[in-house]
């Protein structure tokens, strides 16, 4: 097909429902790249024999390298079809516009496929049929399911059946049947799940409605009618499910050029058997049978013990294969040319000579099947007819998308309506949504490139001077050889050197907007306003207030590629220019600031987990490495910068690879010099439990955990009781806390934020993602779940009657720990409680009250949970519990103002040292962050996988063996502290056969040891001596952080070298 111009692909951006916006999704290679470029070389873009080798979307050499792809890219396609307006009308040709999005599978960079499937209205899953369902393959379906993309299955790597697996068309029936019922399966677990939360949702509203409406008749009419919904929503799911006859399955091997959907076939065989084509959909997949003597389709019931084939594999999987045979099967690989030419015959094909005498028979098989499958054909006229455009998946998506936005109440009744009701003229109001910015080299911007074939008189001259001097020196070698080497190099002048000096001459980044249209129409030179992800159509002025910017600049995203645009109307993937500055990672542009809406709140799949200390080599480079930095923040969806107390500047990633690939990033393009990082530096969680063996309580007549302090003046003294929280307390309150944060500001407006800034600044980031995520627990569900799990579980005892004491959640006021007032007066104000307002302002002539000291105790508290005894990382499952608070007269005349401020610094110091004795009292655990692991390994590799494994202190937790594979599914955990080099230790160890897929899961105790423990009892002398030689594992994480930190390690230091050990002469 000829390359398609930009004029034309621009030209149908004005044709909504001729567009479709696509992301491809899939686990890390699947092959999602490689059928990319078999759409490309539709339009020109690429050659047709290229396409699969060349993965053009993969525009980084670090992606071509490594084979996988690292940034989802875009690029528009075109592509027409004959169309029939009516059944009877004779076909006329329908062109469209495709915008598709490429995105990665590692888990490292599945931020990006957030950013993706939030632009796009529908998405192309592929799975491998060899592999089947990976752990990404979930995830990326979790992803279509919640922002309610509608999906397409695509099962890739059919070509792995016939040539690695050896398979009979009968047995490949059975695994790609099998395949497609685990796809379905995890569809159906998340419509499961939301099917019962809105099914307790509904009960909730009924037993209210019964209770306050007294069991009137009128409201049992109501109940019944609510009946009657959910009952329509259970046969809805039917809609839901991938099945070949709805024409939402497409069979293909991207790598061969290959692809077939149930229809395709239909239409093949519709005059052949003489059956109807759309009955002939229904049944070539699934347990029906075709009766070779009448021709007729049969049950499995009707069979009567005859052994006939499924009719997918008599009439499709069959022939797919005689075309493997033909080609590639055979002796020794070289194909059978009787049967190739029976094919080539019966199909109508012409291959050219040179091809059919070619020794390469993949070209062969290529040829065959591109002019009789091509892939680009089955998938792009399914796109077409199963994917909705722009207009129709707006109606569908954003009326509740807007409703699970921030301030969803306030939003203006216009925006709503042209968002929802896809309104595309000058006048209406104008929202975009900038999933993410990407970098861009001002060489590489469309006013800068030179159109080819346009050369100015400069450039001309300046390569006519160019020529000529290479001709002379061409002639000169010529004439007079290498012996004359004098003539040579008089004939050469300084003028005809030219510098490299492009090479040198620095090439600034400019940062674009990878956006989408959802209503109005934009052109360069409008001014929009820019809403931060904070944002609330509430409080539209509130800090930060959004600024107004001019668009400099619109583009067409065309891959490694841009082409200018003047406007851009609703519906359309595009880049835009002159967000420099005043945008993040993501935010929405609106054409009005009152009652504008916040759509970017996208729900990022992980947390950055893995930090880096980057110094510069050159010390002046300081600066240079500052700025790239903060580009690269900017340019990267996940990667984060922090400048710690210690000086060090900090960069997060989410991986091991996201790591690399961001300082390939810093040193080559935004920083341009020399970056050394340090070891990455792994964040731990402290915490407590009740062992076997603990040491005695240091107070037998107060209890293990209770330390009474008492400050330096000896004014205050203060009883504190630290206890291990209930795990299942815990686990809650690490789920919960934005809807821990947002109780908090709802109930607290005051100056609370005054005392605490310097904890609160640091967690708004984290927390307000998590408000973002929608509308969470509210303030009465947070309390019944937080007191239904105090009441049950184990170690239960004692918690019953704690929730309405409960003063503080800490660190960073949301942590998964508890302040608990046991105060005889209940001098803490109550988060769970009414608030009491007896304490007015404080009088200079008062006398000084424990109730003034309260906000100082909780100061203290917050900064102990952020900072443990162990090695100074936040901690995790502990309660502390305020027994009593005394303030001792004093005979001072001194204002009671004067004496506060003194006696701020002294309670807090006394806080947190009485919580550390009291944490060190019970048996401390250091808790190691951890990645769940997935591999997928063949049996030769096995024995490997788990000596790599155990090696890295990996746990396997089950092993599968996947049917009709010789391969195993490996589940496994694994420190994060022992990661680093993991991927590319067990690539080495397997020769290539496995690759881990690390997600992280959270903190665990892996190490069930304390790392102060010492032998004590008489049989642990006995067998270990008093110096217990053994290692203590979690002494070793203990001391490595600490010694990082610059802490104080104690214990026996380990001698580095021999001759450095100080030795007494005689």
């Amino acid at each position: 097909m000829p390359v398609v111009t930009p004029q034309k692909l621009a030209a149908l951006q004005r044709h909504a429902d001729d567009i479709r916006n696509i992301c491809i999704l899939a686990h890390v290679d699947h092959g999602k790249t490689s059928l990319t470029d078999a759409l490309l070389a539709t339009n020109g873009i690429i050659s047709p024999k290229l396409a699969g080798k060349i993965r053009y979307l993969d525009s980084r050499p670090d992606e071509q390298i490594r084979g996988i792809t690292m940034e989802s890219s875009a690029i528009s396609l075109y592509f027409s079809m004959l169309r029939r307006s009516t059944p009877d009308a004779t076909p006329t040709p329908k062109e469209y516009l495709i915008n598709l999005i490429d995105s990665p599978g590692h888990i490292d960079f599945s931020s990006e496929v957030s950013t993706a499937s939030r632009l796009s209205d529908g998405a192309v899953v592929l799975v491998d049929a060899v592999e089947g369902v990976c752990s990404q393959t979930v995830t990326v379906l979790r992803q279509t399911w919640t922002e309610k993309l509608k999906p397409l299955l695509v099962i890739n790597k059919i070509d792995r059946l016939v040539t690695e697996l050896k398979m009979t068309p009968s047995e490949a029936y059975i695994h790609l049947s099998k395949l497609l019922e685990q796809v379905n399966a995890v569809l159906g677990s998340f419509f499961q799940g939301e099917r019962m939360e809105e099914d307790l949702n509904w009960r909730e509203r009924m037993d209210e409605r019964v209770a306050a409406a007294a069991a009137k008749e009128a409201k049992l009419g109501d109940a019944e009618s609510d009946v009657g919904d959910l009952q329509f929503e259970e046969r809805d799911d039917e809609e839901l499910y991938f099945a070949p006859e709805k024409n939402n399955v497409i069979f293909s091997s991207a790598i061969d050029g290959w692809a077939f959907t149930v229809r395709q076939f239909a239409s093949l065989y519709e005059k052949k058997l003489g059956i109807k084509r759309s009955i002939m959909e229904k049944v070539l997949w699934g347990d029906f049978y075709l009766d070779p003597k009448t021709k007729k389709v049969l049950g499995r019931k009707h069979l009567k013990g005859r052994n006939l084939k499924p009719m997918f594999v008599q009439l499709v999987l069959e022939q797919v294969w005689a075309v493997y045979q033909a080609t590639v099967g055979g002796d020794h690989g070289k194909g059978d040319p009787a049967l190739l030419e029976k094919i080539t015959k019966s199909l109508n094909i012409t291959v050219p000579p040179h091809i059919s005498r070619s020794r390469d028979t993949r070209l062969l098989l290529t040829t065959v099947f591109s002019s009789w499958l091509p892939l680009s054909t089955a998938l792009l006229v399914s796109v077409v007819e199963s994917l909705p455009s722009p207009k129709v998946a707006q109606a569908e998506r954003l009326p509740e998308m807007l409703e699970d936005s921030p301030g969803s109440d306030y939003i203006d009744p216009l925006v709503k309506d042209a968002m929802v009701n896809f309104k595309t003229s000058n006048s209406d109001p104008v929202v975009a949504y900038v999933s993410k910015v990407v970098s861009i080299p001002e060489s590489e911007l469309p006013e800068n490139k030179r159109r080819t074939g346009q050369l100015s008189a400069d450039e001309a001259r300046e390569m006519a001077r160019r020529k000529r001097a290479e001709f002379a020196r061409a002639r000169a070698a010529e004439t007079n050889g290498m012996d004359d080497l004098t003539t040579a190099l008089e004939s050469t002048t300084l003028d005809d050197f030219v510098p490299d000096l492009e090479e040198k001459q620095v090439d600034p980044e400019h940062l674009i907007g990878f956006a989408r249209m959802y209503s109005g129409t934009l052109s360069v030179g409008d001014s929009l306003y820019v809403l931060s992800p904070k944002f609330s159509p509430e409080k539209p002025h509130a800090a930060p207030e959004p600024q107004k910017v001019t668009v400099t600049a619109l583009y067409m995203l065309m891959g490694r590629n841009l082409e200018s645009l003047d406007s851009v109307p609703a519906g359309v993937v595009f880049g835009i220019g002159g967000l420099d500055g005043y945008i993040l990672k993501s935010g929405t542009l609106c054409s009005q600031l009152e009652g504008s809406v916040n759509l970017a709140g996208v729900n990022m799949a992980g947390n950055p987990i893995v930090r880096v200390a980057l110094e510069p080599v050159n010390p002046a480079d300081l600066d240079k490495m500052i700025e790239g930095l903060k580009l690269l923040v900017r340019s990267d969806p996940c990667a984060e910068y922090e400048q710690f107390e210690s000086g060090e500047h900090v960069l997060l990633t989410a991986g091991e690879l996201h790591l690399e690939r961001c300082l390939t990033d810093l040193k080559e393009r935004f920083a341009r010099c020399d970056i050394q990082a340090g070891a990455p530096i792994v964040p731990y969680r402290e915490t407590i439990v009740r062992a076997e063996e603990m040491r005695p309580p240091a107070s037998k007549e107060l209890g293990r955990g209770v330390v009474i302090g008492v400050t330096s003046s000896k004014q205050v003294s203060i009883t504190i009781r630290v206890r291990p929280l209930p795990s299942n307390v815990t686990e809650f309150l690490l789920k919960n806390p934005g809807a821990i944060k947002r109780l908090y500001s709802e109930r607290k407006e005051l100056d609370d934020a005054k005392q605490e800034n310097g904890v609160d600044e640091e967690q708004n980031i984290e927390a307000d993602e998590n408000l973002l995520e929608g509308k969470g627990l509210s303030f009465e569900e947070l309390r019944k779940q937080l007191q239904a799990n105090l009441e049950s579980g184990k170690g239960r005892e004692g918690w019953g009657d704690v929730i309405d004491k409960i003063a503080a959640f800490g660190p960073r006021r949301i942590g998964p720990n508890l302040l608990i007032d046991a105060t005889k007066g209940g001098y803490f104000p109550k988060i769970f409680a009414p608030e009491k307002n007896e304490n007015g302002n404080q009088k200079d002539d008062e006398a000084l009250q424990a109730a003034d000291l309260c906000d100082k105790i909780t100061y203290g508290f917050q900064l102990a949970m952020n900072q443990g005894p162990l090695c100074n990382e936040p901690v995790q499952g502990v309660a502390v519990i305020v027994e009593d608070l005394t303030v001792a007269p004093t005979d001072e005349e001194t204002p009671i103002r004067d004496r506060l401020g003194r006696l701020t610094g002294e309670v807090i110091k006394t806080v947190q040292q009485s919580i550390r004795q009291g944490f060190l009292d019970w048996s401390p655990r250091l808790m190691l962050a951890m990645y769940s692991c997935e591999i997928q390994a063949s049996t030769e590799v096995l024995g490997r996988v788990y000596e790599v494994l155990t090696r890295r202190r990996g746990r396997v937790l089950s092993e599968q063996m996947k049917e009709g594979t010789p391969f195993f599914t490996i589940q496994s955990v694994i420190p994060v502290a022992e990661s680093f080099g993991f991927a590319d230790e067990m690539r080495k160890r397997t020769s290539g056969a496995a690759q881990p897929q690390l997600i992280f899961t959270g903190f665990e105790v892996l190490v069930d040891e304390d790392p102060f423990w010492q032998p004590f009892t008489e049989d642990d002398l006995e067998d270990l001596g008093e110096l217990a030689d053994r290692e203590n594992v979690a002494k070793r994480y203990m001391d490595g952080v600490r010694r990082r930190k610059g802490l104080l390690v104690e214990g026996r230091q380990e001698r580095v070298a021999a001759e450095k050990q100080k030795t007494l002469k005689r």
